[in-house]
């Protein structure tokens, strides 16, 4: 007998990130779900406990980083949706189905309203990342930024945003494969600020469906002074800079323009 092709597939990389599927994939149920895991060398048990969970791996014998490693991941997937979801994100399956009924009426790349553990929201539904206002939302305040347009509080229903961080992306496939897929000349950080605007400029929305709220961990590695997350982000910047140079000057924010969410 034939097996039933999925609606959806989840692709979810790991990285010594088996803490954080024993928390929060535990008690997700895979009905109607394929779930694949891409493994980026973890030295932990993330591979067999994800097997364990019901996940098809993919174990890669190097850090390819998070973009390449979704990617590959994308590669294997034949259903109708993907979703692009970090381990320390809990999906639910009537979130799934809400995503995807919105998905069919409106090509766009979609994500849940993000929330803590403690119930409290995470604005994961940002506006233009100007470098003032990105560094404002960091606590240090420079002349012409403005933080609120940054993490903006969202109503209610589907609302639409500049982009949707990287910890939940969800879409048609074939808008995905369409937009271009991961941009790989981003190892880490800043992959998914470049994928919400090229997906403007492509005539792609991208918003936040509020009615469904998943629980998000969200552990900011650059909010300490390790070097490697630091180094990491201030390349990825560098890259994002040269291609939005626009984006380093707040005081001319009304001549930025991104495609369809210029009208939106």
């Amino acid at each position: 007998m034939a097996t039933r092709r999925p609606e959806w597939t989840a692709i979810t990389v790991t990285r010594n990130s088996s803490a954080d599927l024993r928390r929060y994939w535990s008690n997700v149920s895979l009905r109607g779900l394929r779930w694949i895991v891409v493994d980026n060398a973890s030295s932990d048990d993330s591979v067999s406990l994800a097997r364990s969970l019901g996940a098809e791996v993919i174990s890669l014998p190097s850090n390819v980083g998070f973009s390449h490693a979704n990617n590959r991941g994308f590669a294997e997937v034949n259903s109708e949706f993907v979703a692009f979801i970090n381990p320390d994100v809990t999906m639910t399956n009537a979130g799934l189905a809400e995503l995807g009924t919105v998905l069919r009426e409106q090509d766009a790349l979609l994500a849940p309203q993000l929330i803590n553990p403690d119930g409290s929201f995470q604005p994961n539904g940002r506006g233009l990342p100007f470098l003032a206002d990105k560094i404002a939302n960091r606590k240090v305040k420079l002349p012409g930024a403005k933080p609120e347009l940054y993490t903006p509080v969202l109503g209610k229903g589907i609302q639409h945003v500049d982009w949707i961080t990287g910890a939940v992306v969800a879409a048609r496939s074939e808008t995905f494969a369409k937009l271009g897929r991961w941009n790989e000349k981003f190892f880490l950080y800043y992959e998914d600020q470049e994928l919400s605007l090229r997906a403007w400029e492509q005539g792609i929305s991208v918003a936040v469906d509020t009615t469904v709220q998943w629980v998000h961990g969200w552990k900011r590695e650059t909010s300490g002074f390790k070097f490697t997350p630091w180094r990491r982000e201030i390349a990825s910047l560098t890259r994002f800079s040269l291609m939005y140079p626009r984006l380093l000057f707040p005081f001319r924010r009304d001549k930025v323009r991104l495609g369809k969410r210029a009208q939106s």
